[in-house]
């Protein structure tokens, strides 16, 4: 994740295993879904934009913001999913839950890196704490 200040948006790019997130979807929605650059099945982007809404949700400034999916792409075994929050002139505070595969694996752990306000921050986020807070100054 990252803050455009010239742009007012956080850039969101999230890196999932093609069969992990092939395995949800068909549990969760269309058993009969593949997932492929070539050959895939329609309605998997809605599929994956709804998915991404349920499970993460970041709070800027102590407001719940509103995440655009604008896209995927594949590379090897891995979706790169690509999502935007808009209009976002500053951040003094930064909160993300994030509960991606936790409802298919118990043990998933969900790496969160950020740059903020010229600043790196990363942290894991696990089934029993699923929220990183930053604060900035």
């Amino acid at each position: 994740m990252e803050y455009v200040k010239e742009k007012q948006s956080v850039q969101i790019i999230t890196r999932i295993f093609v069969d992990d997130l092939e395995r949800l979807i068909r549990t969760r929605y269309d058993e009969t879904v593949t997932l492929a650059a070539k050959s895939e099945s329609k309605n998997v982007d809605q599929y994956i934009e709804k998915y991404l809404g349920e499970k993460m949700a970041i709070t800027i400034n102590g407001k719940h913001t509103n995440m655009v999916f604008l896209g995927k792409e594949y590379e090897n075994d891995i979706v790169y999913c690509y999502l935007e929050i808009k209009n976002v002139a500053s951040i003094q505070s930064f909160e993300i839950s994030n509960h991606v595969l936790f409802d298919l694996f118990s043990d998933q752990k969900n790496i969160v890196r950020t740059n903020i306000n010229d600043e790196n921050n990363s942290f894991i986020l696990i089934k029993q704490n699923d929220k990183g807070m930053l604060n900035f100054k």
